[in-house]
This record gives structure tokens, sequence and C-alpha cells, in this order.
């Protein structure tokens, strides 16, 4: 990999968490690749429609949802970005067992780890990591309520 392509990596990671927080599909899409793969706790996405369909349904629960970077580090095609999501649960969101949860209007504020590879400038490949009880708690539930969720 030359010096130019290495370069380019976090630059893509940074443009989609820009577009993120635009809530711009448009932009959030051209950073992915036609075969990218999406996985996270409650979802894995393929493809472009299932991707724009991930992002579309986080903004749908979280309307004022902002990512702010704390870390990043990068390494041949691999993008490790450490960051704090913030944002009001104002709408529906899937849970990890498939429920729907109905808007709370509760604040969140969870670190999240989401890890790139990229490859031509765009993402093939994004996995995302976070402390799913610490979300469910600050949105007010138990885990007696969602006691399959977390299994």
């Amino acid at each position: 990999m030359g010096e130019q392509e290495a370069a380019a990596m976090p630059d893509t990671a940074d443009r989609l968490i820009e577009a993120v927080n635009a809530h711009d599909l448009d932009a959030v899409m051209r950073c992915y690749s036609a075969h990218a793969v999406v996985v996270a706790p409650e979802i894995v996405a393929e493809g472009p429609d299932q991707i724009a369909s991930y992002h579309a349904h986080v903004w749908e629960g979280f309307p004022d949802v902002r990512l702010t970077v704390l870390g990043k580090a990068a390494s041949r095609d691999l993008v490790l970005i450490e960051m704090l999501a913030t944002g009001t649960h104002g709408g529906p969101y899937l849970a990890l067992d498939g429920e729907v949860l109905h808007a709370t209007n509760r604040r969140i504020s969870v670190r999240q780890c989401w890890i790139f590879t990229i490859e031509d400038d765009l993402i093939v490949s994004q996995r995302l990591y976070y402390d799913q009880l610490q979300t469910f708690t600050q949105l007010g539930l138990s885990l007696t309520d969602h006691t399959r969720s977390f299994y």
C-alpha cells in the first residue's frame, strides 16, 4: 500500500462520520463500496439498500444523534475510531431481539468503537461495538424488560 493510499483511509472514515452527523444519506452512501457489509449488535446490513436503511433507521430513532471522535488509529486497510454517540431517543428503534422500542425521549451518551476495512477509498466492511446494557439503561429499560435482548 502506497503512502497516498494509506493517508486516504482515515479520510474515508472521517467523511462517513461527517455525513452521519449531517444526516446526509447520499454522502453516507458515497463512502461505501457496492458490496459493503455493516455489522452492528442489532443488525447485519449487506449492500447499499440495507446499509442506507440502517442509517435511516438510526436517524429515525435518534433524530439528533451526534458522533464525536475521541481517538483514531489506522494500519494497512483498517481504521479504528473510538467515539461518543449522543442523542435523544425520539422515534422507533430496533432492539436486539427484533422488538421495536418506541420513543422514550431520553438522552443517551454512549462510547462506541467502529472498525473499518477500506479498499480503494471505500468502506468494504464496518463493525460497530458499543455497550448495549449502558444504552438500554440510559433509555430507562431494565434488564428484566428485555432479558432476551442481552442473550
